[in-house]
């Protein structure tokens, strides 16, 4: 489904969503300014940026959700990565232990961040390695509309596209990796492309992974198939509101220009 890619869209509005900061998104409903409230008065709908959680993100599960997902089950301590440490809550039987409350939150930025770039009609593109749940990963793309990569990806899909596929090529306005790594010891190739690119990652990150190339990590299993359908679950879900919440501004702009 890579060559899904060349399909042109519009990066404008995607661009700006990337260069907000991390501070302005919060796990819990939001709160608006009294300018963004004047603001939206005129335009007689709401700015999405106005708000903390525009979307309800925070909603879309539980850290009780994340429990039953198994999200907290990571690899044996000897396997560690010295970046995770800060995500890890402890050690139970020889395997580490993920910080729920941590997960929760992170998973709920990336939620956010996801649902803007569909609201502002970004390209997103799902990723994961391995043939256990790539059938599930793959549906989900289809089910909202984006795109999924789920094979070996060759190296230069994104810093040499142009010369890959013979013609200018519309790259991604996001990646979602369900896993960040293509074998026990290497990082997926893409998580590198991206980041030359400038292309914002987020990416599920396990304790043997390395959360530094990627704009929004999220610590938590990447193994369990329990674990990638509640991330599949969640991820589709925040892209269709923000899809929903596009067509429904779109018809309102229509009308205001019918009645102009």
């Amino acid at each position: 489904m890579l060559n899904s890619l060349k399909i042109g869209r519009s990066l404008t509005n995607a661009s700006k969503i990337q260069c907000r900061n991390l501070s302005t998104i919060a796990a819990f409903p939001h709160q608006k300014s009294n300018e963004a409230s004047d603001a939206n008065t005129r335009m007689n709908f709401i700015n999405p940026l106005s708000y903390q959680d525009y979307f309800s993100v925070h909603n879309l599960f539980t850290v009780q959700d994340l429990l039953n997902a198994r999200v907290h089950y990571g690899h044996k301590i000897g396997s560690l990565n010295e970046c995770m440490k800060p995500y890890i809550y402890g050690a139970r039987l020889g395997h580490l232990i993920f910080d729920l409350d941590q997960t929760a939150q992170h998973l709920r930025e990336a939620l956010n961040f996801t649902a803007h770039v569909a609201y502002s009609d970004g390209l997103i593109l799902f990723l994961y390695r391995g043939a256990m749940n790539a059938h599930l990963v793959e549906k989900t793309a289809l089910e909202c509309g984006e795109y999924s990569h789920t094979r070996y990806w060759r190296g230069g899909v994104f810093t040499n596209a142009s010369v890959q596929f013979k013609a200018v090529t519309r790259l991604p306005d996001l990646c979602i990796f369900l896993n960040t790594l293509n074998n026990v010891m290497n990082q997926h190739t893409a998580i590198r492309d991206s980041a030359k690119m400038s292309i914002p990652t987020i990416g599920i990150v396990d304790t043997n992974c390395n959360p530094n190339f990627i704009t929004y990590p999220v610590p938590g299993n990447d193994d369990s198939p329990v674990a990638i359908e509640l991330y599949c679950r969640v991820f589709k879900e925040a892209i269709l509101r923000g899809k929903e919440k596009r067509k429904n501004h779109l018809e309102i702009l229509k009308q205001q220009k019918i009645e102009e």
